[in-house]
């Protein structure tokens, strides 16, 4: 969903590439995006792959992360901060693995299921042609967990 709200007066060229992306734990399903993963690379120009932020990839490693993490198990309040600090290490560890010029930065979100809502909010202010953002929303029948790569080329 891109919003534009009138002139900011911190951005001096606005354009449909500045992306605010919201979730609604409520009504996540049917009205925000119709899938799991959202990944965009506004104007992606056609580089060489090494130098490019491939959201496949990166959706790949987000969703095999949280698998490896948290699959298969029940929400524990105790247990929430270790697993999103893992959930976060673990997808950083494997996208330097990758060995891409890029800087990247993760965010991990874990909420337990209980009919409340939750809105996030994300804006960027980059070079749509090189940097890139992939947000997974992944569920189990007792959480929600919400993950945001940012690629950003060096």
């Amino acid at each position: 969903m891109t919003t534009n709200s009138g002139p900011n007066p911190l951005l001096k060229n606005e354009s449909s590439d500045d992306q605010v992306t919201m979730f609604d734990s409520k009504n996540y399903l049917s009205d925000v995006v119709l899938s799991n993963a959202t990944c965009q690379r506004p104007g992606a120009a056609m580089d060489d792959e090494e130098n490019q932020f491939i959201v496949d990839d990166v959706s790949k490693i987000i969703n095999d992360t949280i698998e490896g993490t948290i699959g298969g198990t029940v929400y524990q309040q105790e247990k929430v901060n270790q697993w999103s600090a893992q959930v976060s290490e673990h997808c950083l560890s494997a996208l330097s693995k990758l060995k891409k010029s890029f800087k990247y930065v993760v965010t991990c979100s874990i909420m337990q299921k209980t009919g409340a809502g939750l809105h996030t909010a994300s804006s960027c202010y980059w070079d749509s042609a090189t940097d890139g953002t992939c947000t997974v929303r992944w569920e189990n029948k007792t959480m929600y967990c919400i993950v945001s790569v940012f690629g950003l080329a060096i």
